[in-house]
């Protein structure tokens, strides 16, 4: 059984329902790359190159099609006025070690859309994908997204491992948490 077949889509339930969390397609692949395509979104995130192009996107896209159900979830955010505005996924990177990222385009920074996805997103883990502990990390430059995993409920564990960016070209510290269903 897929993971995604479970819940094809999720709502947020911030009260305004502002988002949905959906499977991304290869009609988003534009979106994405638009708001991908900019130093302050790239900077923050280990795997995304900068310059981000259209070939980028879609090849990110038909990465997520490869994705095993089982142990990694891709969604893409979607704003219920916006479009797509984000993307967040879950990735395993070590055995039974889900990892959460995401990221939001610039417009859309400050306005609690990331908090909100996240939240969805966790709520989602537990209770349609049976996960009792997720992991993140954050650069340790980036205190926005160190509030966003604070607010979901993440905990920091002490630990700081030097992380490669690809769109900086270097190793950067990223401060690692964890969330305990």
């Amino acid at each position: 059984m897929c993971a995604l077949e479970v819940a094809p889509a999720i709502g947020t339930a911030d009260g305004r329902g502002r988002l949905i969390l959906r499977r991304p397609v290869k009609a988003d692949a534009t979106a994405i790359a638009e708001l991908a395509n900019d130093i302050g979104v790239a900077g923050m995130i280990a795997r995304m190159p900068h310059p981000y192009g259209l070939a980028d996107a879609e090849a990110f896209l038909a990465r997520c099609e490869a994705l095993d159900p089982r142990t990694d979830a891709v969604f893409a955010i979607e704003h219920r006025q916006f479009g797509v505005i984000g993307m967040l996924g879950f990735r395993q990177h070590q055995p039974r070690r889900p990892e959460l990222g995401y990221w939001l385009g610039r417009p859309f920074w400050g306005r609690g859309y990331a908090t909100e996805a996240a939240t969805a997103a966790l709520d989602w883990a537990r209770r349609d994908w049976g996960k009792a502990v997720v992991w993140a990390g954050h650069f340790a430059d980036n205190r926005a997204s160190a509030q966003v995993l604070v607010k979901a409920g993440f905990l920091y564990t002490g630990d700081v491992e030097l992380q490669d960016c690809l769109a900086r070209g270097e190793k950067v510290p990223s401060r690692k948490m964890v969330w305990l269903a």
